[in-house]
């Protein structure tokens, strides 16, 4: 029983860490007013939950959830380094200063 408990933890608590990081990317975009700009807490709590996920199915014995956990938390990861280099070259970019013509 004490195992079934632990279990449930786990994946009760994953899914609270989805759905708060969830909310706090449609207040962000809401307050803001915009629909882009992602922020990089969606996938860190994406990452954080898909982890949970993926241990509790694996404590369930659930391979399909097992595998599907799996790949949601690689498509995180991916987002998370998509994001990462996205923020780096507009940072490059805002940091050349402008070009300037050659007039002849």
């Amino acid at each position: 029983m004490e195992g079934r408990i632990s279990a449930e933890i786990i994946g009760w608590g994953s899914a609270a860490v989805l759905l708060a990081t969830l909310s706090r990317q449609v207040y962000s975009q809401w307050r803001d007013g915009t629909w882009r700009g992602v922020s990089r807490w969606l996938f860190v709590g994406q990452v954080s939950a898909s982890i949970g996920f993926v241990v509790y199915s694996w404590l369930q014995g659930d391979g399909v959830f097992v595998v599907t956990n799996a790949l949601i938390l690689l498509t995180a990861l991916a987002g998370q380094w998509i994001y990462i280099r996205n923020k780096k070259r507009h940072e490059a970019r805002s940091a050349q200063p402008p070009e300037r013509e050659v007039s002849t």
